[in-house]
């Protein structure tokens, strides 16, 4: 189980008419990561942002000493790695089943100066990511359906998660263990137990029935606390 777990305020959930002062809410209150989810309406079922806004809040999430977490939810987005990385983005996370070229698209990422992710839908087999484990600074978990916020976590996800985490300590990897999609204080133990490094937070932080550095605060003790059965 990893020491410390980082947040990482999912922008898809914010009020896009204050997001610059929710995203700054975010950072004070000490997130250490800041997703943001790209869609194209192929890929996925649904159109989100472009490198016009990762560029715009860039400047803050560096300023705060956080990292700009974009997970490209795209066709080949082998495409587009260097305008997200001169926009600004730290980590770059494509989909396995979306590129032409995986392991040539992760190497790229990383040519251009950014971290290089990687992720699969739930129902993909993980095998289809061992290959690129090697070459890759993050592996996200999809614990939803990608392309829509608010989804119901999927209990199976845990699973997943502690045998990339099994993979990643016998290769002796440091790569982060992401996980996106209906997180909450009632899922992050068992996540963190798991070997979750990265929790991935939406509807619970920005949609939360208390203020935005409360929601951070909440979540982050929960995955602190040792897991209970339910998820």
């Amino acid at each position: 189980m990893p020491s410390s777990i980082k947040i990482a305020p999912s922008i898809l959930a914010a009020d896009f008419l204050r997001l610059g002062d929710q995203v700054a809410q975010a950072l004070d209150a000490g997130a250490e990561f800041i997703h943001m989810d790209v869609m194209d309406g192929q890929f996925v079922p649904n159109i989100s942002i472009g490198p016009v806004v990762v560029e715009a809040l860039a400047p803050m999430v560096h300023a705060a000493g956080a990292c700009v977490d974009v997970h490209l939810m795209i066709d080949e987005p082998e495409r587009f790695v260097p305008q997200f990385a001169l926009a600004g983005a730290d980590i770059i996370t494509i989909q396995v089943e979306a590129s032409k070229d995986v392991l040539g698209t992760l190497k790229a990422i990383r040519t251009h100066g950014a971290r290089s992710g990687l992720t699969l839908r739930p129902k993909t087999p993980l095998l289809s990511i061992q290959a690129g484990l090697p070459l890759a600074d993050l592996i996200l978990v999809m614990s939803v359906e990608p392309g829509f916020g608010g989804q119901k976590f999927l209990p199976e996800s845990v699973a997943r998660v502690r045998r990339i985490r099994e993979w990643l300590d016998a290769a002796g990897n440091k790569a982060e263990l992401e996980v996106d999609g209906g997180i909450t204080v009632q899922n992050a133990p068992i996540l963190a137990e798991a070997g979750a490094s990265v929790l991935v937070a939406g509807v619970s932080i920005f949609k939360a029935a208390v203020p935005i550095p409360e929601a951070i605060r909440e979540l982050r003790q929960a995955a602190e606390k040792i897991p209970s059965e339910k998820v």
